[in-house]
């Protein structure tokens, strides 16, 4: 291994965003409140080294609710739940805490207009994806769901028919754009969001990596493997000709990647936590010296409210 100096460029911003922080923090302040066991209904943001925290403070994970014990305090994660999970929740008197992103929440909204007004509404997403699932079931008489400019043709919506589209959160102006142009050149009145209703941080994310990417030689992501926002920061990376690797922490470093590199670009998904950027820098450092800067971008300010009513209305769980 060289022993020459590493360049390292940290991307802004990079890291947690405001819905994400925001649910850690419902999870958080509901342990304090009414103890542990707290359940969340799926991983409540895409990062195993969160999860894992919570899971050694008293959260259990699971994947429907009927694993969670009657009277117990259940959590929708940040990338929202459909209506028959919503309602499920309520006919079984489980105390519910709704940490879904508001971003997420307005997607629903939206979508929820246009289906009331008698359009066909088109979600432009990933099959499979939580926040996916959740919205398909928030939207009355169903959506169709398409992921890129060619899946437009296939969409059996009836000419003259009224068509509204909406979009996932973790997909950007970027990533959206050839589907909204297909689908406005099949559906020329189709309506659909302001841009700036797009989420600003996988914007904002994807934004700052193309900047990365013009002065590294090598990009490592960290984020989690399942995390559709990481594993976009990497395929940018590639898209720009860089070597781009998407990694959970800093044990997944290759220290053979680093041979002939001179500058290392360096950025998190937005589920990241500061502590694996931290713990890269830490690895890399004993590999070589580094030189660290921080690159000019987006200084974000953005915060969410706590839900209505928490925590200031108690939730009745029921106690051992």
């Amino acid at each position: 291994m060289s022993s020459s100096t590493l360049n390292v460029l940290l991307a802004q911003p990079r890291g947690f965003c405001a819905g994400v922080t925001r649910a850690i923090d419902i999870v958080e302040r509901a342990l304090e409140l009414y103890g542990a066991p707290i359940y969340v209904r799926h991983e409540i943001v895409h990062n195993k080294r969160v999860v894992e925290t919570l899971k050694a403070k008293g959260v259990i994970f699971v994947e429907e609710l009927d694993e969670i014990p009657e009277g117990e305090v259940a959590i929708f994660s940040a990338h929202g739940v459909s209506d028959a999970v919503e309602k499920e929740a309520l006919s079984r008197g489980l105390p519910v805490i709704d940490a879904t992103c508001p971003l997420v929440t307005k997607v629903h909204k939206e979508g929820g207009r246009y289906a009331v007004k008698g359009a066909h509404v088109v979600l432009i997403g990933h099959a499979g994806h939580p926040e996916v699932e959740g919205t398909m079931g928030r939207i009355p008489g169903g959506v169709h769901l398409v992921t890129r400019p060619a899946d437009v043709e296939k969409l059996e919506i009836p000419k003259g028919a009224e068509v509204a589209y909406i979009t996932q959160t973790t997909l950007s102006i970027d990533d959206t754009r050839g589907v909204i142009e297909a689908l406005k050149s099949r559906f020329p009145m189709i309506q659909g969001p302001d841009v700036r209703d797009i989420c600003y941080a996988t914007q904002n994310r994807q934004t700052a990596v193309r900047k990365l990417a013009a002065r590294s030689d090598l990009i490592l992501v960290v984020g989690a493997k399942n995390s559709s926002n990481s594993n976009r920061l990497r395929e940018i990376g590639l898209e720009l000709g860089k070597t781009s690797h998407l990694i959970d922490d800093a044990t997944d470093l290759d220290p053979a990647w680093l041979e002939g590199i001179s500058t290392v670009g360096i950025t998190a998904g937005a589920s990241a936590p500061d502590v694996l950027i931290d713990e890269l820098l830490a690895k890399l450092e004993c590999l070589r010296p580094i030189e660290l800067k921080v690159l000019d971008g987006v200084e974000e300010n953005v915060s969410f409210k706590m839900p209505e009513h928490f925590p200031d209305a108690p939730l009745h769980k029921k106690k051992a």
